[in-house]
């Protein structure tokens, strides 16, 4: 069955992405949020083109043919533009077949661990505390991730000493019983990162996230192989080569890419089988409550190297005013730390009317 329309509903932060074929048969997908008005324009200018017209059933192939006619564009716009079709197209087959998406790709529906994510550094250590213990004793969360460092920091701090007052204040305030993880995004130098983990270790650290810059492999490498803690990246990566190189170079302890960045839930297995294969778990980014973390329930209910925990974005609308009034109903329901991926075809879950109707329209359509 041929595609015959991709259409696209978004604004700057958001887009969905609606496909439908031949026979009249529809899914929603979703392009990486931020500026997700441009990759819009891309889907329809440099993806679509190629999609129209192709088996939709045939996705590794679909996007196989548009990353080759659009090889002189290889980076993360093309990516995402083409995750929102990819997407799509999964829940597309869900809802004919009536079944979930894990179920296409080899899980079942079910509870998914997960582990409350902190996006905030403008926060003090004391008030980070209080407030992610009282999730802990609201929601069930036995995991937490929060944020060291400052983001790209060139070795500084969000201001002077946070990082090295947060750890303890985090391990007091949450006891021996929680997981905590932290995120450094890119903030260190190879020496300042290593200094930073040893006190990680220290105080029970289980997940050091982004240690250096992302983009220099040896610097990630080299704070891997001088740690006893797990060192986690990979979810600004999209390109294939880039996964190869840090699968086979062990760059890093856990992989974790992100379903919207890398291009959809196809590419994205293909991630999670060469991992699998050199015994990596995949623990991937999922930094909003867009569908981005649903498409993330649904792989790690499906794939055997899945790591331990879903990440769950504890912001709220102060945060993330954006969320706001996205779905009919909410997917995202935490009971004793678990999400859950529902028995409902597809994604399970419905685009808001309402909020469609107030964002910019595109439409392709097979000639």
């Amino acid at each position: 069955m041929k595609l015959a329309k991709l259409e696209t509903f978004s604004t700057p932060y958001v887009c969905f992405v609606r496909a439908t074929a031949e026979d009249g048969a529809q899914g929603w997908g979703q392009v990486a949020p931020y500026y997700a008005d441009i990759t819009a324009q891309v889907l329809h200018r440099q993806v679509a083109p190629y999609a129209l017209g192709m088996d939709c059933t045939e996705i590794d192939a679909m996007l196989d043919i548009v990353r080759d006619r659009e090889h002189k564009f290889p980076g993360s716009y093309l990516r995402r533009a083409m995750g929102g079709v990819d997407t799509a197209l999964w829940d597309m087959h869900g809802r004919r077949a009536g079944k979930p998406v894990c179920e296409l790709i080899g899980g079942t529906p079910g509870p998914v661990r997960a582990y409350g994510s902190s996006m905030k550094r403008d926060i003090t250590p004391v008030d980070e505390a209080a407030r992610l213990a009282r999730l802990r004793d609201e929601l069930g969360f036995d995991a937490f991730k929060f944020r060291i460092g400052a983001e790209v920091g060139r070795d500084q701090d969000e201001w002077p000493g946070r990082t090295e007052e947060i750890v303890p204040t985090m391990r007091r305030a949450m006891g021996d019983d929680v997981a905590l993880l932290v995120d450094a995004n890119s903030c260190y130098s190879p020496p300042r990162a290593i200094e930073v983990g040893r006190m990680l270790e220290q105080h029970g650290i289980s997940h050091y996230e982004e240690p250096c810059p992302y983009w220099e492999f040896e610097q990630t490498r080299e704070v891997t192989e001088a740690l006893d803690i797990d060192v986690t990246g990979g979810e600004q990566d999209c390109m294939m080569e880039r996964w190869q190189t840090m699968i086979r170079d062990r760059v890093v302890d856990v992989l974790q890419p992100d379903i919207c960045y890398i291009g959809g839930i196809a590419r994205t297995l293909r991630v999670a089988r060469m991992a699998e294969a050199s015994g990596m778990p995949i623990t991937p980014h999922a930094a909003n409550l867009s569908m981005v973390t649903l498409f993330t329930m649904h792989l790690l209910r499906a794939i055997p190297n899945a790591g331990k925990y879903l990440e769950f974005s504890i912001e709220g609308l102060d945060y993330y005013p954006w969320q706001q009034g996205l779905f009919l109903s909410d997917p995202y329901v935490i009971t004793d730390g678990q999400a859950t991926v529902t028995n409902a075809p597809g994604w399970g879950v419905e685009i808001n009317p309402d909020w469609l109707d107030r964002s910019a329209y595109q439409v392709s359509e097979m000639p």
